[in-house]
């Protein structure tokens, strides 16, 4: 049995904005189901013996001291804001509130 259901597709179709046709809805049911097997196969990998590594190659990267400095003022941060309420940025709600449908 399928792991992802068409409407847990839709469902996150609609968050992403994405306007599915029923065949492309069935084609990402089956592509996601495979991408949660390919997971599970991996997560069942054996890496004990595996070296933990942040990177494939080996990689040079430079740090620098966590030293504080001064930040920006609420009105140099919202500057260019295209929309603001009092001193936060405003956003459009992409995702339902409590009690609303999708």
């Amino acid at each position: 049995m399928p792991r992802i259901q068409p409407d847990e597709v839709r469902t996150i179709a609609t968050l992403a904005r994405l306007r599915l046709s029923e065949a492309e809805i069935e084609r990402m049911t089956h592509e996601l189901d495979a991408i949660l097997e390919y997971i599970d196969t991996v997560k069942n990998l054996d890496t004990g013996d595996t070296e933990p590594m942040t990177h494939a190659v080996p990689f040079d990267c430079p740090l620098r001291q966590d030293e504080p400095a001064p930040s920006l003022s609420v009105e140099e941060a919202l500057q260019n804001a295209p929309r603001r309420r009092d001193s936060f940025f405003e956003v459009p709600r992409i995702v339902p509130g409590a009690g609303e449908g999708i």
